[in-house]
């Protein structure tokens, strides 16, 4: 049985928009996993009050880590040469 040239740029095309829509969901994931940390966060200064830069700091500092690290990247971005 002969392969198309065709066949394979088809499963590549295919290959290659699964993984662009798995990139995309787990950069989104990512995306919300910030947002419920600065929930918490708001949710932490509002409790502690006046303690709150004391009480919350770890908090804040893994809510800052996380804005550098889950940064949402475009496909387009990522498929460049």
């Amino acid at each position: 049985m002969a392969v198309d040239a065709d066949d394979v740029t088809k499963q590549m095309y295919k290959a290659k928009l699964v993984a662009r829509d798995e990139h995309i969901k787990e950069s989104w994931v990512k995306a919300m996993e910030v947002r419920l940390v600065r929930e918490e966060l708001e949710k932490c200064r509002k409790g502690e009050g006046s303690n709150a830069m004391e009480n919350c700091r770890w908090l804040a500092e893994k809510y800052t880590q996380m804005l550098q690290d889950n940064k949402i990247k475009g496909y387009k971005t990522i498929e460049r040469p």
